[in-house]
């Protein structure tokens, strides 16, 4: 059967670089949000990839994260309203339960995290995507931003995040570059919320192009 005829609700991607103020935006937007960080893999899964060069495991690629498992969750929501989704602890690299996650009857939702735009293609073929966006700002503020919250938040050692902010501030442009030749629509807060209201309102919002060649837990508000 074809999930155009089979989906009751629709989700908004929402992407951008890890401290771009996702978690924030997507609570301001007055929708359902599924924290799509939560399907990282653990720490001790044998497929994470590492940072050229280092022994740190590298959490800002795609590889360290579950898009099967993620997008199953998605197409269940739009089918029936409700998922079972992982409890994950970023401080720990760890999943430490499950939980049941449901919609409440919304006909739309919002999906947050840094590889939101990884499965803008996958959303679009279920027949499910409304829109698809990637938050973009000054490299500089989110790197301040970034590392209060993980210093706040205790998420990792202080020599790690430093290490990683640093790496994440010099590739920010790229990441975006990344995100938006997935299919996600690089935009500031202000238009991403506009956007947002239009697709809950029933409007169709420009649709993604997706380049063929391109590869409420306060605790866990992203990576």
């Amino acid at each position: 059967m074809s999930p155009h005829r089979t989906a009751s609700a629709r989700v908004v991607l929402l992407a951008g670089p890890s401290g771009s103020g996702k978690s924030s935006l997507a609570a301001r937007a007055g929708l359902p949000v599924l924290r799509l960080d939560d399907f990282y893999k653990e720490g001790d899964d044998p497929t994470l990839p590492l940072v050229a060069g280092s022994a740190d495991i590298d959490w800002d690629s795609a590889l360290s994260w579950d898009a099967d498992a993620a997008v199953a969750a998605i197409q269940e929501l739009c089918r029936t309203g409700r998922t079972t989704v992982p409890v994950y602890s970023i401080a720990t690299s760890s999943r430490v339960d499950t939980e049941e996650f449901g919609i409440g009857g919304a006909g739309l939702f919002v999906a947050e995290g840094i590889f939101a735009a990884d499965v803008v293609a996958r959303c679009e073929e279920l027949g499910v995507l409304a829109d698809a966006l990637c938050l973009r700002g000054r490299p500089s503020t989110t790197f301040r931003r970034r590392l209060l919250r993980d210093l706040r938040e205790g998420r990792k050692s202080v020599a790690f995040l430093l290490r990683r902010g640093w790496r994440l501030m010099r590739a920010e442009r790229g990441i975006v570059a990344r995100q938006t030749a997935l299919g996600a629509y690089p935009c500031a807060k202000a238009e991403a919320l506009t956007r947002i209201a239009e697709a809950a309102g029933g409007a169709r919002p420009r649709t993604p192009t997706v380049h063929p060649s391109a590869s409420a837990r306060p605790a866990n508000t992203g990576r």
